[in-house]
């Protein structure tokens, strides 16, 4: 079977990485991460270096201004012919060339059942607002911030001793399987 090709762009520990890598080496898994590329010197680009997957890191720090960076980064990314790109815990907002170049192609997750709790804190926003359910979303991403169409969703229980830090794990825990399945979905259908 002729798998998928996907990039996975990160920016921390990689462990939603580390669960695409898992799923791949499935021997009916549809589709391969060929690259992984990051903004920051990430942690998780080890799970990938230990797989002898090509890594890149493109900093927003080496390029002279933002329109520069979204180009290198969307070049980084074109370089590898993928079919699907996979933001896993990737913390910047892709410009205008990687939409281009990839419109309908780029997936993201999202730690809350959008479209409530957008942006960067949606731990931190579903506890200062008291709600009971969150959870993670995946969606396609657009022009917007975690404004694209819903592509699945997981509830994960607020519990009255959460922090942002126990409710995050164990919605990172519900996200991982339910990305893995989209990402499953959307290359099998390729």
């Amino acid at each position: 079977m002729k798998r998928t090709p996907i990039v996975v762009l990160i920016s921390g520990t990689g462990s939603t990485l580390a669960a695409l890598l898992e799923a791949s080496r499935e021997p009916d898994c549809p589709y391969e991460v060929v690259a992984v590329l990051a903004d920051t010197d990430a942690a998780g680009l080890e799970h990938a270096r230990a797989a002898s997957i090509p890594t890149q890191v493109v900093r927003l720090a080496d390029h002279p201004d933002r329109a520069a960076w979204d180009r290198a980064l969307a070049a980084a990314v074109v370089a590898h012919e993928p079919q699907l790109v996979v933001l896993a815990g990737f913390m910047k907002l892709v410009g205008a060339p990687l939409l281009e170049a990839f419109g309908g192609r780029i997936i993201n997750t999202h730690p809350a059942l959008l479209p409530s709790f957008p942006g960067a804190h949606g731990v931190r926003d579903a506890l200062a607002h008291g709600v009971k359910v969150t959870g993670a979303s995946v969606i396609e991403v657009d022009a917007g911030v975690d404004t694209g169409r819903i592509l699945a969703q997981v509830p994960v229980e607020v519990r009255e001793d959460d922090t942002e830090a126990t409710l995050h794990e164990r919605i990172k825990a519900a996200e991982q399987p339910m990305l893995v399945d989209v990402v499953r979905r959307l290359t099998a259908a390729r």
